[in-house]
């Protein structure tokens, strides 16, 4: 296994690393510096987008441009004109809450989940799990979830992991790829005896879910039943989330934090982009979502 740094993007919150099979391109968000990445790992070419930060993630569009999880609600961008316009928004009416983490499912339906940030602990907690449907509404799906993270799918879409990182804990749920409902909510890894909190995630073509464990600064592998199979240190202190890019799918791209509104890393390092090679694994291609 090597890891190595990629370029000299110095992010200040890192986030939502997705490799478009389409263009071979990978993207991914400063959320806090309002900028989408847009890379070609070959040439080294890159363009920055400039955005409305905060930015909670993206997926692509089968028609271009992208949709954005912004503070109110799922906006989309052109990145031709470098216009960005509300799409589908949540009408929440929380200051403190904003849209978050988010993947695409199997059959193109984009879901994110919200972040509730300065909750007091007797606060109930606002927002959950939308999805966004191609007609311009937001639909909830889970309700209950403090700060979402780690959305990502099985290889046959029929499984939802989601993480709340404020309870340190990932979920699993039964996916309808029809309908794209959860349902049989269960706790998939519990990781308060780690003493550490998920973060960003994907899944191999193998099944097993990648996570990010951010406070212990940890790559590791899950098998479908929730079991760490390996795991690695990374050499920045606040990894944030990761995907498999490549022409062979089997580099694992992976964000992270120089200075966010928890977190701060003085090192040289932090806030970059890098990639780790040799792992053995390839992941799966992303879909565009189907607006």
């Amino acid at each position: 296994m090597r890891i190595t740094r990629v370029g000299a993007t110095k992010d200040r919150l890192g986030e939502g690393p997705i490799w478009d099979a389409e263009t071979q391109r990978l993207f991914w968000i400063d959320s806090l510096g309002g900028t989408i990445h847009r890379l070609d790992p070959v040439s080294g070419e890159r363009q920055d987008f400039v955005v409305p930060a905060p930015v909670g993630s993206m997926s692509l569009c089968r028609s271009g441009g992208a949709i954005l999880s912004l503070q109110n609600g799922f906006h989309r961008h052109d990145f031709a004109t470098g216009v960005t316009d509300p799409f589908a928004l949540l009408g929440l009416g929380h200051p403190n809450v904003r849209l978050n983490d988010g993947k695409t499912d199997r059959q193109g339906r984009f879901v994110a989940g919200t972040m509730h940030l300065h909750r007091a602990e007797d606060e109930p907690v606002v927002g959950g799990l939308f999805r966004l449907n191609p007609e311009g509404t937001a639909e909830l799906l889970v309700e209950d979830i403090a700060t979402s993270n780690g959305p990502c799918f099985s290889p046959d879409g029929r499984i939802l992991y989601f993480a709340d990182s404020t309870r340190q804990t990932i979920w699993a749920f039964d996916y309808d790829p029809l309908s794209g409902t959860p349902s049989g909510r269960r706790v998939f890894a519990d990781l308060r005896p780690l003493g550490t909190a998920p973060d960003g995630a994907t899944v191999d073509a193998e099944g097993h879910v990648w996570s990010v464990l951010i406070r212990t600064a940890t790559i590791a592998r899950f098998d479908p039943a929730g079991r760490i199979v390996s795991h690695f240190k990374f050499p920045v202190r606040y990894p944030t989330s990761v995907a498999f890019g490549g022409r062979g799918l089997d580099v694992l791209y992976v964000t992270s934090i120089s200075r966010s509104l928890r977190f701060e890393d003085p090192a040289e390092d932090a806030g970059g982009l890098f990639a780790v090679e040799g792992l053995g694994v390839r992941g799966l291609p992303e879909p565009r979502c189907n607006v």
